[in-house]
C-alpha cells in the first residue's frame, strides 16, 4: 500500500515548510511579497532578495496541500475498513485551506500578531495530525504488541500525549513571541531582565517568560518520560523515539538560549522551530505507537 508513504512524506514535507516559514520570518521577508495569492501580480515573480524566501515558501505550501490530496485519494482507494482515517484526512484538507486562508490575510492585513501567531499553530496542528495519520499506518507495531503489557503502552501513551500537548502549547507561545516581536524581551539567561519573575508589564514580556516556564516543563517531563520508559520492557522503537525526543528537548533549549545570546540570529531562530515541530512529532508518534501497541 502507497498511503503510509505519503503520510510519511507528508511529516517530512511539513516540517520542511515549517523551516522555510521561519527563515521568511527570521530574515524579514514576510511581506515581500505585497499581495496575495500572486506575488507582484505574477506567480512567477523574480526570485531574489526577500521574494526568494517568500514566494519558495508558498510554492512549497501549495506542494504540500497536493501531496495531502493525494494521500487521501490513496486512502480512498486502499482502505475500506477503517473509515475515520478518511474522515481525518479530510479535516487536514480543511486544516491546509484554512491555513492557506491566514496565511494570506497576514499578508494582506500587514502581519497583524493574532492571526500571524495562528498561522503557526495552524501549521503545528496539521503536523500532529499528519504524523497521528504515518503513525497509525506504521506497518511493524502489530509485531509490538506482544511485547508490552497494557497497562506500560497506555501509561505511555498518556504521558506522551501531555508531552506533546505541552510542546504544543509552548510552541504556540513561542510564535506569539515571534510575531509581537518579544524575542529579546527577555535579553538576558537564566534571569529574565535580571530576575527569576520579570515584571510582567506587556504581552512581549508575559509571552517570552511562560514561553520559558512551558520550555523547562517540557524539559523535565520529556526527560522523565525517558527514563520510565528505560525501566520498562517495551520494544526498541519506543527507547529510541524516548531518548530521541530527549536529544530534541535539549537542542531545542540551546537553540533557545543562542536565539536570545546572538540578538535572534537567523540560524538558531529558524533552527528553534524545525527543532519543536520535530519534538512535536516525535511526541505524537510515540503516543500514537504506544496506543497501538
Amino acid at each position: 500500500m502507497l498511503h503510509p508513504r505519503a503520510f510519511k512524506v507528508t511529516v517530512v514535507w511539513t516540517l520542511a515548510l515549517l523551516f522555510l516559514g521561519s527563515v521568511v520570518h527570521a530574515t524579514e521577508s514576510s511581506l515581500a511579497c505585497p499581495d496575495w495569492p500572486t506575488c507582484f501580480g505574477t506567480m512567477v515573480p523574480e526570485m531574489s532578495g526577500g521574494v526568494f524566501w517568500e514566494h519558495l515558501h508558498r510554492l512549497v505550501a501549495g506542494g504540500l496541500v497536493l501531496m495531502f490530496v493525494l494521500a487521501t485519494w490513496l486512502v480512498r482507494r486502499e482502505v475500506s475498513d477503517r473509515p475515520w482515517m478518511f474522515k481525518a484526512c479530510l479535516v487536514g484538507i480543511a486544516l491546509l485551506l484554512v491555513q492557506s486562508v491566514v496565511g494570506g490575510l497576514t499578508v494582506i492585513y500587514q502581519l497583524p500578531d493574532l492571526v500571524s501567531t495562528t498561522h503557526l499553530s495552524l501549521a503545528f496542528l496539521f503536523l500532529s495530525l499528519a504524523t497521528f495519520l504515518a503513525a497509525s499506518t506504521h506497518q511493524r507495531v502489530p509485531e509490538m504488541s506482544t511485547e508490552m503489557s497494557a497497562s506500560v503502552a497506555a501509561s505511555l501513551r498518556l504521558w506522551a500525549a501531555i508531552g506533546a500537548g505541552l510542546i504544543f502549547l509552548q510552541s504556540a507561545l513561542g510564535a506569539l513571541v515571534r510575531h509581537t516581536d518579544g524575542g529579546i524581551s527577555c535579553p538576558d539567561f537564566p534571569l529574565c531582565l535580571g530576575q527569576m519573575i520579570p515584571p510582567l508589564i506587556n504581552v512581549q514580556i508575559t509571552s517570552h517568560f511562560f514561553h520559558r516556564v512551558f520550555a523547562m516543563l517540557a524539559t523535565v517531563l520529556v526527560i522523565g518520560i525517558a527514563l520510565w520508559v528505560m525501566r520498562q520492557e517495551v520494544p526498541g522503537i519506543f527507547r529510541q523515539l524516548a531518548w530521541s525526543a530527549v536529544a530534541l528537548v535539549v537542542v531545542q533549549v540551546a537553540l533557545g538560549v543562542a536565539s536570545v545570546l546572538t540578538v535572534l540570529a537567523v540560524p538558531p531562530v529558524s533552527l528553534h522551530t524545525i527543532v519543536a515541530a520535530a519534538l512535536l512529532a516525535n511526541l505524537v508518534a510515540l503516543s500514537t505507537l504506544a496506543g497501538r501497541a
